[in-house]
Protein backbone atom coordinates (compact mmCIF):
# COMPACT_ATOMS: atom_id res chain seq x y z
CA UNK A 1 0.00 0.00 0.00
CA UNK A 2 1.42 3.60 -0.86
CA UNK A 3 -0.32 6.45 1.70
CA UNK A 4 0.16 9.59 0.82
CA UNK A 5 -0.19 12.43 3.05
CA UNK A 6 -1.93 16.02 2.16
CA UNK A 7 -0.45 18.36 4.80
CA UNK A 8 -3.07 21.13 4.85
CA UNK A 9 -3.01 24.29 7.29
CA UNK A 10 -6.46 23.35 8.77
CA UNK A 11 -7.57 19.48 7.87
CA UNK A 12 -5.13 16.99 6.25
CA UNK A 13 -5.56 13.78 5.31
CA UNK A 14 -4.50 10.46 3.87
CA UNK A 15 -4.67 9.03 0.32
CA UNK A 16 -4.73 5.38 0.46
CA UNK A 17 -3.54 3.45 -2.78
CA UNK A 18 -3.81 -0.49 -2.62
CA UNK A 19 -5.47 -3.74 -3.75
CA UNK A 20 -8.92 -4.29 -2.21
CA UNK A 21 -9.05 -1.62 -0.06
CA UNK A 22 -12.78 -0.77 -0.79
CA UNK A 23 -13.87 -3.86 1.08
CA UNK A 24 -12.31 -2.23 4.33
CA UNK A 25 -13.94 1.41 4.14
CA UNK A 26 -15.85 0.46 6.77
CA UNK A 27 -12.81 -0.65 9.58
CA UNK A 28 -11.37 2.77 8.65
CA UNK A 29 -14.33 5.09 9.01
CA UNK A 30 -14.85 2.81 12.59
CA UNK A 31 -11.73 3.08 13.69
CA UNK A 32 -12.46 6.91 13.05
CA UNK A 33 -15.34 6.70 15.08
CA UNK A 34 -17.84 6.62 12.35
CA UNK A 35 -20.33 4.33 13.87
CA UNK A 36 -23.65 5.71 13.24
CA UNK A 37 -25.34 6.40 9.82
CA UNK A 38 -23.24 6.62 6.50
CA UNK A 39 -25.13 7.81 3.12
CA UNK A 40 -22.92 6.49 0.24
CA UNK A 41 -23.62 8.71 -2.88
CA UNK A 42 -23.15 6.76 -5.93
CA UNK A 43 -24.23 6.17 -9.66
CA UNK A 44 -26.43 3.47 -11.03
CA UNK A 45 -23.45 1.55 -12.52
CA UNK A 46 -21.51 1.91 -9.41
CA UNK A 47 -24.06 0.43 -7.50
CA UNK A 48 -24.95 -2.53 -8.91
CA UNK A 49 -20.26 -3.20 -9.43
CA UNK A 50 -19.55 -2.49 -5.53
CA UNK A 51 -22.58 -0.81 -3.76
CA UNK A 52 -23.34 -4.39 -2.29
CA UNK A 53 -19.40 -4.53 -1.09
CA UNK A 54 -19.28 -1.23 0.36
CA UNK A 55 -22.64 -2.04 2.61
CA UNK A 56 -21.15 -5.37 3.78
CA UNK A 57 -18.09 -3.87 4.58
CA UNK A 58 -19.95 -1.08 6.52
CA UNK A 59 -22.52 -3.39 7.85
CA UNK A 60 -19.65 -5.39 9.34
CA UNK A 61 -18.01 -2.56 11.07
CA UNK A 62 -21.65 -1.32 12.97
CA UNK A 63 -22.09 1.59 10.77
CA UNK A 64 -25.87 2.24 9.04
CA UNK A 65 -24.80 2.69 5.75
CA UNK A 66 -27.84 3.98 3.19
CA UNK A 67 -26.73 4.17 -0.09
CA UNK A 68 -28.24 7.41 -2.32
CA UNK A 69 -28.56 6.93 -6.19
CA UNK A 70 -28.07 8.89 -8.89
CA UNK A 71 -28.23 8.34 -12.42
CA UNK A 72 -24.78 7.98 -14.18
CA UNK A 73 -23.96 10.94 -16.48
CA UNK A 74 -22.22 14.31 -16.54
CA UNK A 75 -25.54 15.89 -16.76
CA UNK A 76 -26.77 15.08 -13.33
CA UNK A 77 -23.36 17.18 -11.84
CA UNK A 78 -26.08 19.85 -11.10
CA UNK A 79 -27.97 22.10 -8.85
CA UNK A 80 -31.06 19.97 -9.56
CA UNK A 81 -29.48 16.86 -9.05
CA UNK A 82 -27.82 18.55 -5.51
CA UNK A 83 -30.87 19.17 -4.44
CA UNK A 84 -32.16 16.01 -4.72
CA UNK A 85 -29.93 14.77 -2.55
CA UNK A 86 -30.46 17.59 0.20
CA UNK A 87 -34.11 16.58 0.48
CA UNK A 88 -33.24 13.12 0.61
CA UNK A 89 -30.88 13.32 3.54
CA UNK A 90 -32.56 15.38 5.29
CA UNK A 91 -35.79 12.93 5.16
CA UNK A 92 -33.59 10.51 6.73
CA UNK A 93 -32.16 13.02 9.26
CA UNK A 94 -28.80 13.31 8.68
CA UNK A 95 -26.92 15.53 10.83
CA UNK A 96 -24.04 17.20 10.48
CA UNK A 97 -21.76 14.23 12.02
CA UNK A 98 -22.99 12.31 9.22
CA UNK A 99 -20.52 10.77 6.98
CA UNK A 100 -21.20 10.97 2.68
CA UNK A 101 -18.68 8.31 1.09
CA UNK A 102 -18.79 9.41 -2.56
CA UNK A 103 -18.65 6.04 -4.64
CA UNK A 104 -17.50 6.95 -7.83
CA UNK A 105 -15.68 8.79 -10.80
CA UNK A 106 -15.35 12.07 -10.97
CA UNK A 107 -19.09 13.20 -11.35
CA UNK A 108 -19.88 11.20 -8.24
CA UNK A 109 -17.03 12.92 -6.18
CA UNK A 110 -17.98 16.11 -7.31
CA UNK A 111 -21.80 15.89 -7.03
CA UNK A 112 -21.33 13.49 -3.34
CA UNK A 113 -18.52 16.56 -2.51
CA UNK A 114 -20.84 19.67 -3.42
CA UNK A 115 -23.17 18.16 -1.40
CA UNK A 116 -21.20 17.34 1.49
CA UNK A 117 -19.38 20.75 1.71
CA UNK A 118 -23.06 22.86 1.50
CA UNK A 119 -25.27 20.37 3.64
CA UNK A 120 -25.68 22.06 7.28
CA UNK A 121 -22.52 23.69 6.58
CA UNK A 122 -20.57 20.99 6.14
CA UNK A 123 -20.44 17.12 6.76
CA UNK A 124 -17.58 14.71 6.56
CA UNK A 125 -16.45 13.33 3.40
CA UNK A 126 -14.68 9.94 2.25
CA UNK A 127 -13.25 9.81 -1.45
CA UNK A 128 -13.51 6.05 -2.72
CA UNK A 129 -12.89 6.85 -6.50
CA UNK A 130 -13.69 4.43 -8.54
CA UNK A 131 -12.41 5.55 -11.93
CA UNK A 132 -8.68 5.75 -12.85
CA UNK A 133 -9.24 9.55 -13.66
CA UNK A 134 -10.71 10.70 -10.31
CA UNK A 135 -7.87 8.23 -8.65
CA UNK A 136 -5.44 9.74 -9.76
CA UNK A 137 -6.66 13.06 -10.02
CA UNK A 138 -10.53 14.30 -9.53
CA UNK A 139 -10.62 12.74 -5.67
CA UNK A 140 -7.53 14.61 -4.60
CA UNK A 141 -7.10 18.48 -3.67
CA UNK A 142 -10.74 19.35 -2.26
CA UNK A 143 -12.08 20.86 -5.60
CA UNK A 144 -16.07 20.07 -5.64
CA UNK A 145 -18.62 21.57 -7.69
CA UNK A 146 -21.56 21.36 -10.26
CA UNK A 147 -21.92 22.15 -13.65
CA UNK A 148 -24.46 25.23 -14.09
CA UNK A 149 -25.47 26.95 -17.41
CA UNK A 150 -23.72 25.30 -20.15
CA UNK A 151 -20.77 25.90 -18.30
CA UNK A 152 -18.16 23.17 -16.28
CA UNK A 153 -17.74 23.28 -12.55
CA UNK A 154 -18.73 27.01 -12.10
CA UNK A 155 -20.25 26.23 -9.17
CA UNK A 156 -18.65 24.94 -6.42
CA UNK A 157 -15.80 25.07 -3.15
CA UNK A 158 -12.99 23.85 -1.81
CA UNK A 159 -13.71 20.81 0.72
CA UNK A 160 -11.25 18.81 1.68
CA UNK A 161 -12.18 14.97 2.34
CA UNK A 162 -11.11 13.02 5.52
CA UNK A 163 -9.22 10.29 3.31
CA UNK A 164 -9.02 8.97 0.03
CA UNK A 165 -8.76 5.59 -0.87
CA UNK A 166 -8.15 3.99 -4.31
CA UNK A 167 -8.88 0.88 -4.40
CA UNK A 168 -6.68 -0.04 -8.02
CA UNK A 169 -8.58 -3.67 -8.06
CA UNK A 170 -11.88 -2.13 -9.00
CA UNK A 171 -9.92 -0.62 -12.20
CA UNK A 172 -9.97 -4.42 -13.97
CA UNK A 173 -14.07 -3.48 -14.72
CA UNK A 174 -13.69 -0.26 -16.29
CA UNK A 175 -13.84 -0.30 -20.42
CA UNK A 176 -11.09 0.65 -22.31
CA UNK A 177 -12.15 4.16 -22.56
CA UNK A 178 -12.25 4.81 -18.83
CA UNK A 179 -8.51 3.44 -18.41
CA UNK A 180 -7.70 5.91 -21.97
CA UNK A 181 -9.49 8.81 -19.78
CA UNK A 182 -7.09 8.47 -16.48
CA UNK A 183 -4.09 8.19 -18.77
CA UNK A 184 -4.74 11.74 -20.36
CA UNK A 185 -4.37 13.05 -16.34
CA UNK A 186 -1.54 10.81 -16.08
CA UNK A 187 0.58 12.09 -18.80
CA UNK A 188 -0.47 15.72 -18.08
CA UNK A 189 1.33 14.84 -14.46
CA UNK A 190 4.06 13.54 -16.36
CA UNK A 191 3.92 16.96 -18.01
CA UNK A 192 3.96 19.37 -15.95
CA UNK A 193 6.39 18.21 -13.09
CA UNK A 194 8.24 14.50 -13.85
CA UNK A 195 9.40 13.84 -16.78
CA UNK A 196 10.70 10.58 -15.32
CA UNK A 197 7.13 9.35 -14.89
CA UNK A 198 6.24 10.90 -18.83
CA UNK A 199 9.09 8.30 -19.46
CA UNK A 200 7.61 5.59 -17.68
CA UNK A 201 4.28 5.08 -19.54
CA UNK A 202 6.16 5.57 -23.04
CA UNK A 203 8.04 2.49 -21.98
CA UNK A 204 5.26 0.11 -20.50
CA UNK A 205 2.38 0.98 -21.55
CA UNK A 206 0.90 -1.98 -22.39
CA UNK A 207 1.26 -3.21 -18.73
CA UNK A 208 -0.43 -0.41 -17.27
CA UNK A 209 -3.15 -0.53 -19.50
CA UNK A 210 -3.63 -4.45 -18.38
CA UNK A 211 -3.67 -3.31 -14.90
CA UNK A 212 -0.36 -4.99 -14.00
CA UNK A 213 -1.00 -4.10 -9.93
CA UNK A 214 2.43 -3.27 -9.26
CA UNK A 215 3.18 -0.25 -12.19
CA UNK A 216 -0.52 0.70 -11.43
CA UNK A 217 -0.17 1.10 -7.48
CA UNK A 218 3.05 2.73 -8.83
CA UNK A 219 1.83 5.23 -10.81
CA UNK A 220 -1.32 6.42 -9.03
CA UNK A 221 0.77 6.99 -6.12
CA UNK A 222 2.80 8.80 -7.85
CA UNK A 223 0.35 11.29 -9.47
CA UNK A 224 -1.47 11.79 -6.15
CA UNK A 225 2.07 12.37 -4.67
CA UNK A 226 2.62 15.22 -7.52
CA UNK A 227 -0.76 16.69 -7.10
CA UNK A 228 -0.48 16.27 -3.02
CA UNK A 229 2.77 18.47 -3.41
CA UNK A 230 1.07 21.39 -5.23
CA UNK A 231 -1.95 21.45 -3.63
CA UNK A 232 -0.11 21.54 -0.18
CA UNK A 233 1.49 24.86 -1.69
CA UNK A 234 -1.57 26.01 -3.34
CA UNK A 235 -4.79 24.90 -1.79
CA UNK A 236 -7.27 27.72 -2.97
CA UNK A 237 -5.94 27.48 -6.75
CA UNK A 238 -4.27 30.97 -6.60
CA UNK A 239 -1.19 30.47 -8.26
CA UNK A 240 1.35 27.20 -8.68
CA UNK A 241 -2.18 24.61 -8.71
CA UNK A 242 -3.35 26.25 -11.89
CA UNK A 243 -0.60 24.07 -13.51
CA UNK A 244 -2.83 20.78 -13.22
CA UNK A 245 -4.95 22.62 -15.54
CA UNK A 246 -2.54 22.33 -18.61
CA UNK A 247 -4.57 21.30 -21.28
CA UNK A 248 -7.96 21.92 -19.55
CA UNK A 249 -8.08 25.25 -20.91
CA UNK A 250 -9.13 24.73 -24.41
CA UNK A 251 -10.39 20.78 -23.27
CA UNK A 252 -13.06 21.82 -20.79
CA UNK A 253 -14.17 24.32 -23.79
CA UNK A 254 -14.48 21.46 -25.96
CA UNK A 255 -16.25 19.05 -23.46
CA UNK A 256 -18.79 22.50 -23.14
CA UNK A 257 -19.30 22.49 -26.84
CA UNK A 258 -19.73 18.78 -27.87
CA UNK A 259 -22.74 18.75 -24.97
CA UNK A 260 -20.44 16.77 -23.04
CA UNK A 261 -20.27 14.13 -25.42
CA UNK A 262 -16.32 14.41 -25.65
CA UNK A 263 -15.02 12.81 -22.36
CA UNK A 264 -12.81 14.71 -20.07
CA UNK A 265 -9.64 12.96 -20.65
CA UNK A 266 -10.16 13.03 -24.10
CA UNK A 267 -10.93 16.93 -24.12
CA UNK A 268 -7.77 17.22 -22.34
CA UNK A 269 -5.32 15.27 -24.80
CA UNK A 270 -6.75 17.63 -27.49
CA UNK A 271 -6.18 20.49 -25.01
CA UNK A 272 -3.16 19.44 -24.20
CA UNK A 273 -1.99 19.26 -27.80
CA UNK A 274 -3.12 22.69 -28.68
CA UNK A 275 -1.08 23.58 -25.85
CA UNK A 276 2.01 22.41 -27.28
CA UNK A 277 1.59 23.33 -30.52
CA UNK A 278 0.90 27.26 -29.32
CA UNK A 279 4.17 27.04 -27.00
CA UNK A 280 6.43 25.64 -29.72
CA UNK A 281 4.72 28.56 -32.22
CA UNK A 282 5.11 31.06 -29.86
CA UNK A 283 8.97 29.47 -29.79
CA UNK A 284 9.28 28.23 -26.47
CA UNK A 285 9.04 24.43 -27.39
CA UNK A 286 10.88 22.13 -29.60
CA UNK A 287 8.86 20.48 -32.29
CA UNK A 288 10.84 16.78 -30.91
CA UNK A 289 9.10 17.40 -27.39
CA UNK A 290 5.78 18.23 -29.26
CA UNK A 291 5.96 14.60 -31.33
CA UNK A 292 6.76 13.22 -28.21
CA UNK A 293 3.55 14.63 -26.38
CA UNK A 294 1.52 14.12 -29.33
CA UNK A 295 2.82 10.44 -30.02
CA UNK A 296 2.15 8.78 -26.40
CA UNK A 297 -1.57 10.05 -26.03
CA UNK A 298 -1.94 8.60 -30.05
CA UNK A 299 -0.54 5.24 -28.56
CA UNK A 300 -2.22 5.48 -25.37
CA UNK A 301 -5.59 5.56 -27.54
CA UNK A 302 -6.81 9.27 -27.03
CA UNK A 303 -7.68 11.57 -30.02
CA UNK A 304 -5.53 14.79 -30.92
CA UNK A 305 -7.52 16.24 -33.24
CA UNK A 306 -11.10 17.26 -32.77
CA UNK A 307 -14.16 17.75 -35.53
CA UNK A 308 -17.38 19.00 -36.18
CA UNK A 309 -17.34 21.24 -32.99
CA UNK A 310 -17.36 25.32 -33.82
CA UNK A 311 -14.14 27.14 -33.32
CA UNK A 312 -15.57 30.22 -32.19
CA UNK A 313 -17.95 28.84 -29.41
CA UNK A 314 -14.75 27.19 -28.04
CA UNK A 315 -13.21 30.61 -28.18
CA UNK A 316 -16.38 32.23 -26.49
CA UNK A 317 -16.19 29.38 -23.93
CA UNK A 318 -12.55 29.72 -22.77
CA UNK A 319 -13.33 33.57 -21.94
CA UNK A 320 -15.50 32.25 -18.94
CA UNK A 321 -12.86 29.76 -17.88
CA UNK A 322 -12.32 30.13 -13.84
CA UNK A 323 -8.81 31.03 -13.92
CA UNK A 324 -9.30 34.11 -16.48
CA UNK A 325 -7.97 37.41 -14.45
CA UNK A 326 -8.66 40.94 -16.09
CA UNK A 327 -10.46 39.36 -18.76
CA UNK A 328 -7.49 37.87 -20.14
CA UNK A 329 -6.92 33.87 -21.41
CA UNK A 330 -5.01 32.19 -18.94
CA UNK A 331 -2.81 28.95 -20.70
CA UNK A 332 -0.57 26.59 -19.25
CA UNK A 333 2.48 26.70 -21.65
CA UNK A 334 5.27 24.01 -21.90
CA UNK A 335 9.10 24.54 -22.65
CA UNK A 336 10.02 20.84 -22.07
CA UNK A 337 8.62 17.50 -21.05
CA UNK A 338 8.13 18.34 -16.83
CA UNK A 339 8.48 21.96 -17.28
CA UNK A 340 5.61 24.20 -17.44
CA UNK A 341 4.32 27.91 -16.63
CA UNK A 342 1.37 29.98 -16.37
CA UNK A 343 1.21 32.94 -19.22
CA UNK A 344 -2.23 35.48 -19.55
CA UNK A 345 -0.60 36.83 -22.68
CA UNK A 346 -1.22 34.00 -25.52
CA UNK A 347 -2.97 35.69 -28.53
CA UNK A 348 -6.23 34.78 -29.13
CA UNK A 349 -5.58 34.89 -32.90
CA UNK A 350 -2.87 32.03 -32.28
CA UNK A 351 -5.21 30.25 -30.29
CA UNK A 352 -7.92 30.39 -32.83
CA UNK A 353 -5.10 29.27 -36.04
CA UNK A 354 -4.27 26.43 -33.70
CA UNK A 355 -7.91 25.15 -33.29
CA UNK A 356 -8.35 25.38 -36.68
CA UNK A 357 -5.09 23.23 -37.35
CA UNK A 358 -6.71 21.18 -35.03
Amino acid sequence: MQIIKVNLSEQGYEIRVAAGLSGQVGGILADMGFKSMVIIITNTVVNQLYGRKMLDSLNNAGCKPVILEVPDGEKYKSLEWAGILYNQMADLNAERGTPIIALGGGVIGDLAGFVAATYMRGVPLFQIPTTLLAQVDSSIGGKVAVNHGNLKNNVGTFYQPGMVCSDISVLTTLPEEEINNGLAEIIKYGVIRDEKLFQTIENQLDAFKSIDQSIVESVVGRCAAIKAEIVEKDEKDRDLRNILNFGHTVGHAIETVSEFTVPHGYGVAIGMVAAGMISQKMGLLSASDLDRLRSLLIKSGLPVKVSGLDTGRILQVMKHDKKNSGGRVKFVLLKTIGDVFISDKVNLDLVEKVLREL
